[in-house]
Order: structure tokens, then sequence, then C-alpha cells
């Protein structure tokens, strides 16, 4: 089984009951028996054939090799439509001899099996065994015995089709979403939230094991919490009595619904007019969508009101077949501190049709609405801004809050879609920091300095990098809003940037990362071991790099301590962590 599809990390190694159902039966005379007719066929000589030969530099397989006769003939060169023929005809063959590979599988695309679910993986989808077979369900639950349809069969795993619930898990609810079948935004509304928070945390533990090869404490967590209070001045000695590393219980929501500050819809059109949703699970087809039950309603009325406006006003959807067509997607931003509201009209060009008309209905409607801007992308592409943007009316940005810091919100600037869980998420951060206002600490993948201005207000000075131009130029526009002059910016990739700090004299207590999904950048790591900070506090999205990150810092003498899941995402498989390394003295 590959690393991305396999199940949780201990639910892999337990065993489980499948009854097929319906289908092929397979015995292990009769397979012996289509081995050996195999063998014998053309398709079975043919492979031995192939198998045999040698791999020339296009990866085909080569005859055997030999001396040419005096007496033989050049090669004929064969014509575009033979090759062609020939082509089909060996995929044909190889698509049969494939199949025959797997024919010693205990089932087949299109057969039914009862199976018991024993884990999920990183998708959301159910984990079950049939005669060790694994096959991914989604729509199941561990410890639910289901009845499933078979899709499609690798060597390894298979996928298969939720049928029947024999046997339900206590966990499972029912999706208050009415289109949760059709979109593919939440993938766990299906589970309850208390369930959906310890799935999270057990992800992290099973990757840290996994990936990481890290110990996680088993220790109960009365006595975890009796040793936090102890350590309560940041030291790790105290830590030391706890025997692993710390996965605490995922931080929730008291009111998991409702709380993305952001909508990015996709417009197409039908038979009806504007239509303006999500696009339908495994296509690009667009399916209209009136509400959205993890957006705030006013994205949602905005969203509504535009595609309103936009029918009347006869405004044209943009085609991605044909690249013809005007509006493109419908962007809403909403500061839930502040109220205020920007829409973007992504468009298929400068010129908007009626557009006097369009902004004054807006703002009628929607008072709330501060800025409205359009971005105009023509490029054949699935990215959704384009270059340009210019303000159709009202300011370029709106503001907003985290905490008491307050930050600037342009059309195209990255800002955290739950600012709930945000202040939570950083709030740990600065914990894990350990910052008495003496330190100097660099923030590493810092965008638009959120962290950064976290981190200012408790220490000595701040430093912040980001490759990405427009997100130095945010943070450094942030910094003077909050009028914090013990923050730096700089543009460039960390593992330039902090050596040359370095050798500046710049010498980090501390350093925070948040890096994208990807993890961080070896060189990165690199510098982080070559500059040996007390402490570093990693930020993370994607708990396999995560892992595989922490491996590295812990080679280099570092102890992961503690880490806390964070839940930004309600009724998604995404979890975000906060983590705190220290530099381990006996290195």
């Amino acid at each position: 089984m590959t690393n991305n599809r396999s199940g949780r990390g201990k639910s892999r190694r337990n065993t489980a009951t499948a009854t097929p159902v319906q289908g092929k039966q397979h015995n292990k005379t009769m397979q012996a028996k289509k081995d050996r007719e195999l063998e014998q066929s053309p398709v079975g000589a043919g492979n031995r054939m192939l198998q045999a030969g040698t791999e020339n530099k296009n990866g085909n397989m080569d005859d055997f090799p030999r001396k040419k006769g005096a007496n033989e003939r050049k090669p004929r060169r064969f014509s575009k439509n033979e090759r062609s023929n020939d082509r089909r005809s060996q995929e044909a063959s190889n698509r049969k001899w494939s199949s025959a590979e797997r024919s010693d599988l205990p089932v087949q695309k299109n057969d039914e099996a009862v199976i018991d679910i024993i884990g999920m993986n990183h998708d959301g989808e159910g984990v079950g065994r049939v005669e060790g077979f694994t096959l991914f369900v989604p729509g199941a639950l561990p410890g639910e015995k289901v009845r499933v349809k078979v899709l499609k069969t690798k060597k390894q795993y298979g996928y298969a089709k939720l049928l029947d619930i024999a046997q339900s898990s206590p966990d499972r609810i029912a999706a208050p979403c009415a289109i949760y079948d059709q979109c593919g935004g939440c993938q766990i509304q299906h589970m309850s939230y208390e369930a959906q928070l310890g799935w999270k945390r057990q992800h992290v533990v099973d990757v840290l094991e996994r990936i990481g090869k890290l110990s996680v404490a088993t220790e109960s967590s009365e006595h975890i919490a009796e040793v936090l209070a102890d350590s309560a001045d940041g030291s790790a000695d105290h830590m030391s009595r706890v025997q692993g590393v710390v996965v605490h219980p995922t931080l929730g929501m008291n009111e998991p619904w409702r709380y993305r500050n952001k909508a990015q819809v996709p417009i197409g059109v039908t038979e009806g007019g504007l239509v303006g949703g999500f696009y339908a699970r495994g296509s690009h087809r667009i399916v209209d969508m009136n509400t959205c039950l993890i957006q705030d309603e006013r994205n949602d009325e905005v969203v509504a009101r535009v595609k309103e406006i936009g029918r009347m006003l006869g405004i044209s959807a943009y085609n991605e077949e044909t690249g013809r067509g005007l509006l493109r997607h419908v962007v809403v931003k909403t500061a839930f501190r502040t109220g205020e509201m920007m829409l973007v009209l992504v468009t298929n060009g400068r010129d908007i049709p009626h557009a006097d008309a369009w902004i004054g209905s807006i703002r009628e409607h929607i008072p709330h609405v501060a800025s409205i801007c359009q971005n105009v992308n023509t490029k054949r592409t699935n990215v959704i801004f384009g270059d340009e943007t210019r303000v159709l009316w009202g300011r370029d940005v709106i503001y907003d809050y985290i905490g008491n810091v307050q930050f600037a919100i342009s059309a195209r600037s990255f800002y955290q879609v739950n600012p709930v869980q945000t202040e939570v998420l950083y709030s740990k951060t600065v914990e894990y920091a350990g910052l008495t206002g003496k330190e100097t600490v660099i923030d590493a993948y810092c965008g638009i300095g959120t962290i950064s201005l976290f981190l200012a207000q408790h220490a000595d000075q701040v430093y912040g990098v980001e490759i990405v131009k427009e997100a130095i130029d945010d943070a450094r526009s942030n910094a003077l809003l909050n009028e914090m002059r013990n923050v730096k910016f700089e543009v460039g990739a960390s593992e330039d940037v902090i050596p040359a700090w370095k050798e500046q004299g710049i010498i980090a207590d501390v350093i925070v990362v948040d890096p994208p999904r990807k993890g961080c950048d070896p060189r990165l790591l690199d510098t982080i071991l070559e500059m040996k900070p007390e402490r570093v506090v990693y930020v993370s999205c994607n708990p396999s790099t995560l892992a595989r990150d922490l491996r590295i810092l812990e080679d280099g003498g570092y102890k992961t301590v503690e880490v806390q899941p964070v839940d930004m995402f309600p009724h998604t498989v995404h979890v975000e962590a906060v983590v705190v390394i220290y530099r381990d003295e006996k290195h």
C-alpha cells in the first residue's frame, strides 16, 4: 500500500473479516489452472518475450539482441497509421495482461462485499479489507459494517462505493447540508463534531509515529496537565518527566458552522441563466448554490445578489472550453470584527457592461460593502486571479482584527479564512515561543505579517521573511498601521535571507516557521540547525510534512516536546498543528 493512500497507522495492523456476497469466486486451484492456461496462451507467451527483452531509451521493450545475417533485409519503415494501429494493439494487449495479473485479487470491479471499517485515511475515506485487500470507502466510518460495490482495483488497494450500512457507528450523524453528497467542500459532515476532533488528533499522532518515527506520550491527561503546570516558566526540564511527545486534544470551535470569512464562487451558465456555486464532485460542471453552511451568511447574500443582478443585466458567464464570456468568479471577503465587506468581480476582460447599474444595485441592497473591485484574468487557466486589479468603487482594502492587531486586507492578499480559530492558533504560537520581551525572533514564511505582529507585542525584535513581494508590502503596511517599530520585513527565500542576517550579527533566540503544505525547504532546515536557536515553533497545515521535518530537526539535535492540533476547518479532513521544539543540550 502506498503511503498517501494508507489507513490510519494503528488501524492498519488490525485484522477484519469480510464476506463477499456477489461476484467471481477466487479458488486457489482454479487460479493455478488459469495461470497455467495464461502461460500457454499467446498473451502469456508474448509477455514472456517482453520480460526477456531489453528496455530502450523510450521505455519500450526491444527484441532479444542478435547478430544480423548476411542476407538480412533492412527493417521496413512503417507508416504513421501502421505505427498508430500497432501502438493501440499493444496497449490493448497490455491492458489485457494487466487485468490478468490482478485476477488473483479477492474482489474485482463491480463485485459487492460486506466489510468491517477499521479506520479512516487522511482523505476521510473509510478503510476496510477483504481477505487482506484494502478498500477505501467514502462515507463509511470506523466501527461500521457496510455493504460496498467495488469501483476500481489496483495492486494493493481499491476503491468502493457505500451501498448499505449494516451496523452504524455511534459517531454517525445526518449531514445537515442539503448538497453534501454532491459538493466536495466538506468530507466528514456525517461524523459528529466531537468524533471529528478525536480523529484529527489521532491523525496527527499516527503520522508523527509512522513518518516522524517519534514516540508519543501515553500518560493520562491528568498527569500531563500536572507536568505542564510545573513547567509554566517555559522551561523544557519538567517535560522530561513525560515519556514521549505530548499531543494535546484538538482545539475545536464552540460553533463549528458559518466560520469562513471568504467565498470564491465559480460562475457558469445553464438554460436558466447565470449560476454560481461549486464544482460537482470530480468534474468542472458548476452546480448552482444559494447557501453554504460553513460560509458566513453575509457572503451568501452578496453572491446571491450578484447573480441576480448579472441575470437581470444579461452578463455572460465565462466558458472554460471556449475561453469566451465575461464573469469568471465572484470573490467576497467579510471582516468579522468590523463588519466591512469587499466584493471582487473576476472578469475575462476589462469592460463590464452596465457597470454603474451593477455597482449602484450592490450598494443599495448591501450597505456593508466598503469595496468593490475588479480583477482581470484573460488567461486560459484554473487560477482564479489575474495580474490586474482595480477599484470600481470604495477603498482598495477593508480592515479587520485578530486579537488586538489590525490588518488591512486587499483583493489578493492572503488572510486566514477562519478568524476565530486563527486567534487560537496564533495565541498558542506566542505561548510556545515563551517570550519575555528580551528575545530576537525570526518568522520564516511570514506572509502579510500576521504571526510576526502577534510576536512583536511580546518580543524585543522580530524579523519576518517571505518570498512574495506583495505580501511583504502588506506586512510593512500592517506594521505601520499598528505602529509597531520593532519588526522588520524582507523579501526573499528564508534559506537565503536568514544566513545573511546571521552574517550581520542577527542571532535568533526563537525561529517560527509557518510553511505551505509542502513543508519547510530542506535548506531552511539546514539553516535552523546551523543557527541553533533555543527553540523552534512550527505552525503546520500538513501533518505529514510536519512529521518529516520534525524527524530532520530531531536528528539535528532538537527535541519535540508538545503538539497542539487546532481545528481551523470543521467538517473537512484538514487539521493544523502548533509544535514547540527545544534544542537538546545533550547534543
